[in-house]
This record gives C-alpha cells, structure tokens and sequence, in this order.
C-alpha cells in the first residue's frame, strides 16, 4: 500500500521539487501552502507523513504541530519538520511541539528520500513486537491500537510519547540511559536537544497523571512499578 505524505511549504518551488522527487519513489503526496491548509488536509486524509516547514506566516510550522497533535487520529501520523535554522531553540520548541525528525534545508533528493525511507522503517514497529498488549496495576499499553489506558480512561498519545513510555515499561526498574533513549526512540542519527526527553517525560506525566516516571539524575529514567 502506497504510503501516504503531506507537504506543508509556503514556497511553491519547494513543493513542487519536493513532490516530485516523493512521486517518483511511488509515495502518495498531498500539498498544502500553509498550516490551516494543512490541518484540514491532514483531518481528510489521515497521512503517515507530515513534512512541515518551520517558517511559514500566520501559523509557524511549530504552532501546526502542536494542533496536528490534538487530533486523536493523527497520532500514529509522523511530523517532520523542514527548516533552515539550525538553533538549539527551533529544535527544542519542535521536539516539544511532538516533531519526529527535523530535515534541514537545503537539501539533495537522494538524502530526503534517505531520511523519509528511514523514518517509516524506525517507525514500523513497536520496540517489543512479541507482546501487544502490557499492563501494569491500572496502566495498559496496547500496541496494537496504539492507545494508553490509565484507570480505564483512554488516551491516545502521540508517537513519539507512546514509544518513550512504552520503552520504560518494558522493563520496570531498569533505568535506561539518556543515549539508550535516544538511540530506541529518536535514532542515532538524529540530533536532538538535551531538553528534548525531559519534555515528552513532562507531558507524559501530566497527559496521563503518572508518577511512576522516575528522573535519575545525571543518568535518565526509570519506570518504578
């Protein structure tokens, strides 16, 4: 099945080449030329991709984000931001907005597709693909829905969130390094800020209610049941 993206670029020329280069690799695109545009595309269609640019007018790429991760059906939807700053803030402020990845531009269409292909092969599958379904006193992770249940209410998180909790559940009391984090959920070749677990730890606390979410300092998390 065709692989469905939506491009989000307040540059014509750069959707144009974008897609192109995207249809020519046989993936399924849609464009839109800025970030209302965007949300109501992404409601219709359900994309697996968004390529989102940073710097658009009325609503940035980062305020998009953050509305494209509100709606539930999007959740299992990768974000990647398209930028040309390449400061700690956008990175931080993407990352928290729940971006997946960050492609900076300019960028060759063998290395975009590279990027795009690698995206939808880290994100194919849970980390613990023999077990669909975990629980833990009254909170369940089930992989197959891709839903959060916590004292039977249901929360659908997104990705980025999901894969974060269920890699510290998976072996509570194991207390996994910040470079074991990043290396499971982000990829080590992606470079990301320092700050960027602390905020999915932080939403994930507050999304959720949950405290068994242990900082150690100097080290990273642990999930104490």
């Amino acid at each position: 099945m065709q692989k469905k993206i939506l491009l989000v670029d307040d540059e014509p020329d750069i959707l144009e080449f974008l897609k192109y280069n995207l249809e020519k690799a046989d993936f399924r695109v849609t464009t839109a030329k800025n970030g209302k545009e965007a949300i109501a595309l992404a409601e219709q269609i359900t994309p697996d991709l968004i390529v989102l640019d940073v710097m658009m007018p009325e609503m940035d790429g980062v305020e998009t984000c953050h509305e494209l991760r509100r709606i539930d059906k999007l959740a299992q939807t990768l974000i990647v931001f398209l930028t040309a700053r390449g400061e700690d803030y956008s990175q931080i402020a993407g990352f928290g907005a729940g971006a997946d990845d960050y492609i900076t531009k300019p960028i060759s269409p063998k290395l975009f597709l590279a990027k795009v292909n690698a995206l939808f092969k880290r994100s194919a599958g849970p980390t613990t693909k023999d077990v669909l379904r975990t629980q833990i006193d009254d909170l369940i992770i089930d992989r197959e829905r891709f839903i959060v249940i916590k004292a039977g209410e249901v929360f659908s998180l997104p990705r980025k969130e999901f894969l974060l909790l269920e890699l510290l559940t998976s072996k509570p009391g194991k207390v996994f390094t910040r470079h074991e984090i990043f290396s499971e959920i982000w990829g080590d070749d992606v470079i990301v800020g320092d700050r960027t677990i602390d905020v999915h730890v932080r939403k994930i606390r507050d999304r959720l209610n949950l405290n068994s979410i242990k900082t150690v300092k100097g080290v990273g998390y642990k999930f104490q049941d």
